[in-house]
């Protein structure tokens, strides 16, 4: 069986180590004081310019990113503008579907509609009249790039 030391036991071995170590740390709080102080006492003379240094550059740093950031304004302008696009492109799509609605309606309704369909597309003509129909454009010529092509296969 083992006999644990009491409570005061332990806490006065802690207060004696405690005791024994307090004038080396003393020593070493007064050695770190001695070597900080010149940076202290620099830092105690500057603060002011330092934290108006530190300010500005905040200051700057949020201007940049609100300007060139993931969301900022050169951002917004181009998505503004990009937005502004799709609106006209809409309301031009918009436009075309309402005018094909209204020849789908006229086609479905109204005769004379229907007689200028046939006329165009199908080429359909009453009795004793007679269509003219144009030929298509003829092609391009060939470049003469495409012509130095041509001759070299031959």
């Amino acid at each position: 069986m083992r006999i644990l030391p009491n409570r005061e036991e332990s806490l006065r071995a802690v207060f004696d180590r405690a005791k024994d170590q307090a004038p080396r740390a003393e020593a070493a709080a007064a050695r770190w004081v001695e070597r900080t102080r010149p940076a202290w006492t620099w830092f105690v003379l500057e603060w002011r310019r330092l934290g108006t240094a530190a300010a500005t550059l905040l200051i700057v740093g949020l201007l940049l990113h609100a300007m060139f950031g993931a969301n900022g304004m050169v951002v917004y302008r181009q998505k503004h503008n990009e937005m502004e696009s799709l609106q006209s492109e809409v309301e031009r799509l918009q436009k075309e579907n309402s005018q094909y609605v209204d020849q789908i309606k006229s086609l479905k309704s109204d005769p004379a509609a229907i007689e200028k369909e046939a006329r165009e597309q199908l080429h359909y003509t009453r009795p004793g009249e007679v269509v003219y129909v144009a030929p298509d454009s003829p092609q391009k010529p060939p470049t003469g790039r495409a012509r130095n092509e041509n001759k070299r296969d031959r």
